[in-house]
């Protein structure tokens, strides 16, 4: 998880920088009493009230005299330029005297502490001291309690579902916040009762004390309930027990040092020492929170860096993942540098620079939390694949292969365009540009509006796509209804191309004119795209040309034995340009229309089988007959080729005569494309007739014939029989 670790980090060191924006404030009281004081008797003393008129109204005058003498403004570059610059040295001017004077701070620290007075931190330990003792004893009797009913709780829902998983963390958050509301008041009580100035009343350390330990207690109640340390069955992240042990070890003592210092070491110390002796504690508490903080990002570097390069190869290195994996290299130099950043600024502009950094980066740390997490969902869907029901694979095969090629594209898409609003929202949460003002206007409705209605309309196209698809395949399963012609298969596959050539055309121009671009100029483009090619490429005119004549002429289809440009084979696929043909052997032969002069296709209507027989001169020709007659009866009572033979025998008999042999020729009628398999075996019945009636085949026979005299080469005489 090592998103979940970085935010973590990121977390725990803005928890001073928020505690101080925060808390600061509570110091202000004895200066604004001290100044409510002076004004008192300013105005109770006549001199001193006139003259704080006076000086007023000379105040006023000159703030209205400022615009006049302002004169013109110089607008230039360089005039931006020098200002920019002057801003930036006073800037860091300032950033080094705050930075001394907070270290200043540290070294009157003790001088302070010992120039206190005993009497007030005599009194300052007795009653915080009996109101700190309740607090612990009362919080530590609670918590055996509360982690007693918690185990209970998680014995109760381990295994079981995640609604009743939840339902138990909701009880025992319950529970766990009922122990600290309880310990909170009794500390409340007994500093009710017990304080110094009597009955009812109460010291302003107790207040301090008490509303710290509430404040403290309830947000490390939060991270126990996603943590839940020692309670997996509660446990929202899926994290490992170590894991959740070692994030609420550090948590619990980040939040209780910055809180109590903070909430209360720090105003108790500006109202009993001194003002530098609070700075003080705070600046050496800012100073360790972020030293901790480094400490847990170099603990974290190698398993962030292993994880994020895991996830890298899991995306094979490509875009998105060869990011992760420069992230991966680099993310804890960034994280220290942005904590150190934090510590500048804090020490710089506390009330001024820090609350909108620590705002903006929480806001920040909210939106990557968002974003990682819906990325890490649409990540699950992708890789979880689509499991459609049975009859829906039965009717439509192809659809869920085609949706697993559909769906990941678009959720890569989905992918980037969040990244692209999360990136927008963190520009607007560091004011980097005013985006929802931005969106207000009508140029930004209508730009806004010409994206996402040109995704929607891509989104349809694709969706329009699948259907179709769907649709054509529904069509030619030979499982649903009845099986599809020879016909229906090549239309409906050239229609398929057609209409994706036209989804694609025409979603691309529809989305191009809804993102402003002038598509009229494209069209006119096309135009002479389209003339050029008529001259420039005149075998695919051709092609295309041919090719609808040939299917207007439904001269040949998917799945007919047919001879073309010399080829002879099987129709495999047909295009509005090409036929691809298998022949006997298994080889591919891809021909174009504008090849083709004429078509020989032996799948149309019928077709015959003609067995031409040779004899030897010897054989008797009226038994041949009976025996081609006999093989033809043989094949009849065969059940698969009596349904698919049209007529009787055609015995043309005699058709030619040699010196050696007699040529008998007979045909067998059959449905078209059923000729080769009856007539395969009518040909081994007929041989095997031959064999058992002594009708011989003729027979190549050569004479060898020596020479007469040693000077005469010998003499090879060739005969049928």
């Amino acid at each position: 998880m090592p998103f979940i670790k970085v935010l973590a980090v990121l977390f725990f060191a803005l928890i001073p920088m928020a505690a101080h924006a925060q808390i600061a404030p509570v110091a202000a009281p004895p200066a604004a009493s001290s100044a409510a004081d002076d004004l008192i008797k300013i105005l109770e003393d006549d001199t001193a009230r006139a003259a704080l008129i006076e000086k007023l109204k000379s105040s006023a005058g000159d703030a209205a005299a400022e615009p006049e003498a302002a004169g013109p403004t110089d607008l230039s570059i360089a005039r931006e330029l020098a200002e920019y610059t002057r801003s930036v040295a006073e800037g860091a001017s300032r950033t080094i005297r705050n930075l001394g004077g907070a270290f200043e701070s540290v070294k009157t620290l003790f001088a302070d502490g010992a120039a206190a007075s005993s009497h007030q931190l005599r009194d300052f330990f007795i009653n915080v001291g009996m109101v700190l003792v309740a607090l612990l004893v009362s919080y530590w009797v609670l918590r055996i309690v509360v982690n007693a009913i918690t185990a209970r709780i998680s014995a109760g829902v381990a295994g079981q579902s995640m609604w009743k998983r939840g339902g138990g963390l909701i009880v025992a958050t319950l529970v766990d916040l009922l122990g600290i509301i309880i310990a909170w008041s009794l500390g409340y009580v007994l500093a009710l009762n017990f304080g110094t100035t009597g009955s009812g009343a109460m010291g302003i350390n107790q207040t301090l004390l008490l509303n710290a330990y509430l404040v403290v207690e309830v947000v490390k109640l939060a991270f126990r309930v996603v943590l839940m340390p020692r309670y997996p069955a509660l446990r929202l992240l899926p994290i490992a027990d170590d894991t959740a042990e070692y994030w609420q070890f550090w948590s619990a003592r980040m939040i209780s040092l910055v809180g109590y210092t903070f909430m209360f070491v720090a105003p108790v110390l500006r109202g009993l020492v001194s003002g530098a002796a609070g700075d003080a504690v705070e600046v050496l508490v800012m100073v360790t929170s972020v030293v901790i903080a480094i400490v847990i990002v170099l603990q974290n570097k190698d398993d962030v860096r292993l994880s994020l390069e895991a996830h890298a190869r899991d995306r094979e290195n490509v875009g998105f993942g060869r990011l992760l994996t420069v992230l991966g290299r680099q993310w804890h130099v960034l994280v220290i540098a942005y904590l150190v950043a934090l510590l500048i600024v804090w020490f710089s502009n506390p009330d001024g620079a820090l609350p909108f950094m620590v705002g903006a980066t929480v806001q920040s740390l909210i939106i990557i939390a968002v974003a990682t997490l819906v990325a890490t969902f649409i990540g699950r869907f992708v890789s979880a694949g689509f499991n459609l029901p049975d009859d829906v694979k039965t009717r439509l095969p192809l659809l869920e292969t085609r949706l697993r090629t559909f769906v990941p594209g678009v959720m890569a898409v989905v992918r980037w365009i969040l990244v692209a609003v999360a990136v927008i929202a963190i520009g607007q949460a560091w004011s980097l540009f005013d985006f929802t003002g931005w969106m207000a206007t009508d140029e930004g409705l209508n730009v806004v509006g010409s994206i996402v209605s040109a995704l929607l309309i891509v989104l349809a196209a694709v969706v329009i796509y699948v259907v179709m698809a769907s649709w054509v395949e529904y069509r030619l399963n030979p499982n649903v209804g009845r099986a599809p012609t020879s016909r229906e298969k090549t239309l409906l596959n050239l229609f398929k191309n057609a209409f994706t050539v036209v989804i694609v055309v025409f979603g691309a121009m529809l989305a191009l004119a809804q993102i402003g671009v002038n598509i009229a100029p494209l069209l006119a483009g096309a135009g002479v795209v389209g003339l050029a090619i008529g001259f420039g490429a005149q075998k695919l005119v051709q092609d295309i040309i041919t090719g609808i004549f040939i299917q207007f002429e439904n001269v040949m289809n998917e799945g007919d034995s047919v001879q073309v440009a010399g080829k002879s084979g099987t129709v495999e696929k047909l295009t509005i340009r090409s036929v691809t043909i298998r022949d006997m052997s298994g080889t591919v032969h891809l021909i174009p229309f504008s090849a083709v002069t004429d078509v020989s296709n032996m799948n149309r209507g019928f077709s015959f089988y003609v067995s031409d027989v040779e004899i030897s001169t010897d054989s008797d020709i009226e038994q041949a007959k009976q025996a081609m007659r006999d093989a033809f009866d043989f094949v009849m009572a065969r059940p698969e080729f009596a349904e698919v033979i049209l007529d009787v025998l055609d015995l043309q008999g005699l058709i030619a005569l040699t010196p050696t042999s007699v040529s008998l020729r007979s045909r067998i009628k059959t449905l078209a494309g059923k000729q080769w398999g009856a007539g395969r075996f009518y040909s081994e019945t007929l041989m095997r007739l031959f064999t058992e009636r002594g009708i011989h085949t003729p027979v190549q026979r050569i004479k060898y014939v020596s020479a007469n005299s040693s000077n005469e080469p010998p003499l090879l005489e060739q005969h049928g029989n």
